[in-house]
């Protein structure tokens, strides 16, 4: 899998919410509204999901695997901190 691009916005408001992303793959196929979250010093991506009649939150794309999962989370939290060190100056 090729992660061509990936696209960050800050988001400016309370909670462990911190950046909405979208990323591009293989040229082909992009998922949009992954979440980048911050606790206790930890920071994860969530991805696009849903909240089901029972009020619990499903997944809508993911990762099938940990390995797959932890190279988007990788390029992701990437792009995250090239933008938070371009923003700091």
């Amino acid at each position: 899998m090729a992660i061509d691009d990936v696209r960050v916005r800050l988001v400016r408001k309370e909670g462990i919410l911190r950046a909405i992303a979208s990323v591009t793959i293989d040229g082909c196929f992009v998922v949009h509204d992954i979440k980048i979250f911050e606790r206790d010093g930890e920071r994860f991506i969530g991805m696009p999901s849903r909240k089901t009649s029972d009020g619990e939150y499903k997944d809508i794309a993911h990762p099938i695997n940990t390995e797959t999962r932890a190279q988007l989370q990788d390029a992701i939290l990437k792009r995250y901190d090239e933008l938070l060190a371009a923003e700091a100056g």
